[in-house]
């Protein structure tokens, strides 16, 4: 766990949910944001966003807890 991850799911909050987009501002690549997001998902046990395929929908209840830390 790392500091970017949380910085990662910040923008991605702040991008509404769009991780190109955050990715962008981040100045860094898409699949690298979606990686450390699901890294830190992993190693919290929880689901930070809610996802449709590879999609983010909404960010969870656990996530809001996540992003208000």
């Amino acid at each position: 766990m790392n500091l970017h991850q949380f910085r990662f799911v910040q923008e991605a909050a702040r991008r509404g949910l769009n991780l190109t987009e955050a990715a962008k501002a981040l100045h860094t690549s898409q699949p690298g944001v979606s990686k450390a997001i699901i890294e830190l998902e992993e190693e919290l046990g929880v689901e930070i966003f809610a996802r449709h395929g590879k999609r983010l929908k909404r960010i969870t209840e656990p996530g809001q807890h996540v992003l208000s830390s």
